[in-house]
């Protein structure tokens, strides 16, 4: 490891940073070094802007991962080299919005009927029935389930909060049919070896393997499962800010977007043309 890496390791460390978001950082600063075949000390901003146009024409990254190089060589430069860098000396890629893929119930039962180990569905059965990152499941631990209360707690979740999630009958009957052929003793879902978690990567492959099956079309990642949970929430009825905390957002506009992709909110929602002509109660007014 060279002493410039190690360097930024160590800042980042010192800020309390997410240990993906170390992989990612370093990732990206490795591949600007291994494309210019020198040191990033030794670049100037052409040179980055350069590289980040590579990104986009050539390679065809997509907005997000651009801009996630953009973020790490700004850390490196800014912080790491403590260069005087102006005020967005790089220009971050514009983002299209784009709708979360929703499950409807009927899809999320095929879904669930074509797991096939006790393993794999309890782990998916969490992300969709308490709406948890595939990171937060993979890392729940036995003394995170509270089945008193029914909840489940979420430590040091998406940045750097915990929360608590909610805890089904049916979620907590999932868990125990696993614990019991497996009685695992820190991590709910261990992976190879006893002293870690499952790797993501795995949950993941089920989660794609598990929707091809069941003849689903849709993109389904394990993150589709918890998109579904907010919106199936909201078509109870469920007030936007109890999901936000649900989710552990910061910001409502983030949870807010699931309202776009809900067709039984829209469906009951009444159009203010039904209430034109209608009194102050609610009622047609009578002709005269």
């Amino acid at each position: 490891m060279t002493p410039l890496r190690q360097r930024m390791l160590e800042d980042m460390q010192l800020r309390n940073f997410a240990p993906e978001t170390q992989r990612n950082y370093i990732h990206h600063v490795k591949g600007l070094a291994e494309f210019y075949q020198l040191s990033p000390e030794l670049l100037d901003l052409e040179d980055i802007r350069a590289y980040q146009l590579h990104l986009l024409n050539e390679r065809q990254q997509s907005p997000e991962t651009v801009n996630q190089f953009v973020s790490a060589v700004s850390f490196l430069y800014r912080e790491t080299l403590e260069c005087l860098w102006p005020d967005r000396a790089l220009t971050r890629a514009r983002v299209p919005q784009k709708l979360p893929v929703i499950l409807s119930p009927g899809e999320v039962d095929a879904f669930f009927s074509h797991v096939g180990t006790l393993r794999y569905r309890a782990a998916l059965m969490t992300a969709y029935g308490a709406g948890l990152r595939v990171s937060e499941v993979v890392r729940l631990k036995i003394t995170d389930i509270d089945s008193a209360r029914g909840l489940l707690r979420v430590e040091q979740g998406k940045g750097k909060k915990d929360r608590y999630a909610m805890l089904s009958p049916r979620l907590l009957k999932a868990m125990r049919a696993w614990w019991k052929v497996e009685q695992p003793e820190e991590w709910l879902f261990p992976g190879k070896r006893p002293d870690s978690h499952m790797d993501p990567a795995s949950l993941q492959q089920v989660c794609r393997q598990a929707a091809e099956l069941a003849g689903i079309a849709k993109r389904v990642r394990v993150h589709t499962l918890r998109h579904s949970f907010a919106t199936h929430l909201l078509d109870q009825g469920v007030d936007l800010r109890v999901i936000q905390e649900m989710l552990g957002h910061t910001r409502i506009d983030t949870t807010a977007r699931y309202a776009q992709v809900s067709p039984q909110l829209v469906s009951i929602t009444k159009s203010p043309l039904d209430r034109l002509g209608m009194g102050k109660t609610g009622k047609p007014k009578k002709k005269r």
